[in-house]
């Protein structure tokens, strides 16, 4: 099944960006702060059924941290929304994943997709993806608030050299 949080469509992102810079107080280890950012954003948010990295390997995206089922482990840039947005450079949202083209469908389960670059001095260290049940789940509220979380992981990491 999915996880259900218990709270508004559309959280207050400003608190919970000061929960996750309180979470990350005294670590800047990549892996578990990976970690810790997936496992937050899925108790978090309302109705998703997959949070997680894919990070950045030559010319395709590796499986990282994640909460969900287990996934796609490679996926090609440019291939399914996780390779666009590793192309694009930023975020892509997906109010229905079924028309999307060339959709990986690691869960058949997800419906909607929001997919955050992870940009570190102009590198992309990979991507965050949030899959949900749900069509139409990710709003514009929820972009301008993941990428302020995100941020926020970003800030509070040391990241592996290239």
């Amino acid at each position: 099944m999915f996880h259900t949080a218990d709270q508004s469509r559309t959280p207050d992102y400003p608190a919970l960006s000061r929960q996750l810079q309180s979470l990350f107080e005294g670590e800047r280890d990549f892996i578990a702060n990976a970690a810790q950012f997936s496992a937050f954003i899925y108790q978090t948010l309302a109705a998703l059924n997959w949070a997680g990295f894919y990070l950045a390997r030559g010319e395709e995206l590796v499986l990282g941290p994640f909460q969900g089922k287990v996934a796609c482990v490679r996926i090609p840039f440019g291939r399914g929304v996780c390779g666009t947005t590793a192309v694009k450079r930023e975020t892509v949202v997906v109010d229905d994943v079924h028309a999307f083209p060339g959709h990986i469908a690691c869960d058949a389960a997800s419906n909607s997709e929001i997919v955050l670059p992870v940009i570190v001095n102009d590198r992309l260290i990979g991507v965050f993806d949030i899959d949900s049940p749900e069509t139409h789940r990710f709003s514009a509220a929820d972009r301008d608030g993941l990428e302020q979380l995100l941020t926020c992981f970003i800030a509070a990491t040391d990241f592996p050299a290239a």
